[in-house]
């Protein structure tokens, strides 16, 4: 079987943390080799750029932010995914250029051909085989994020631009549905457990 390159995706507070332990202990139950990373970061120049974007106290340009994830990403890749997958280990990155579409397009407003002139020419023909996306209403986010944690800078926006960038998602999702798998994140963590297994045993079944 040729290595296969998984992503996990969705708003902030969607559960991501959560059923990422859930892939991995999925992945442990079969013996398969499987690498785990995360966007931005992966790499200590991508980590280094994750604290500049995240931090509250940045202030950065809406095309600046955009190159930013695209840099640590090219890094990421080099370094990162690409050994990986020509070594035959699978990978899962918690997020990947989809979450580029969702926050600096659909969030920011970055025109997703803007976004797409750097994809094809940092990723060339490199996509995920299969994106899980976690969707949860925006309250149902909000209230997650509040009890759990401190807010980084991007989740100190306002609902709005979430709202806006939820929608990039889904339209992602249903412009390519033979990647993505939409698992509604608004159940309990035995369901939406269940769900992500039975996405990943499907999509392990079909290559």
């Amino acid at each position: 079987m040729q290595a296969q390159f998984l992503t996990l995706d969705g708003i902030d507070g969607s559960g991501k943390s959560t059923h990422l332990e859930t892939m991995r202990e999925w992945f442990e139950r079969r013996g398969m080799p499987v690498l785990f990373t995360r966007e931005p970061g992966g790499t200590p120049l991508g980590e280094e750029l994750r604290r500049l974007l995240l931090s509250p106290d940045s202030r950065v340009g809406l095309r600046t932010e955009t190159l930013l994830m695209f840099a640590a990403r090219r890094q990421h890749l080099e370094d990162v995914i690409l050994p990986a997958l020509d070594k035959g280990i699978h990978v899962v990155s918690d997020r990947f250029t989809d979450a580029t579409f969702a926050y600096q397009g659909g969030g920011r407003g970055i025109p997703a051909a803007d976004i797409e002139v750097l994809e094809n020419w940092v990723q060339g023909s490199l996509r995920p085989n299969l994106t899980l996306l976690l969707d949860v209403p925006l309250e149902v986010s909000f209230e997650r994020i509040a009890r759990s944690r401190e807010k980084d800078r991007f989740e100190q926006e306002e609902a709005e631009f979430f709202a806006r960038v939820r929608r990039a998602y889904l339209d992602r999702a249903a412009a390519h549905p033979q990647r993505y798998r939409v698992i509604d994140s608004n159940r309990s963590r035995e369901e939406v457990r269940a769900a992500v297994e039975a996405a990943l045993q499907a999509h392990f079944e079909a290559v």
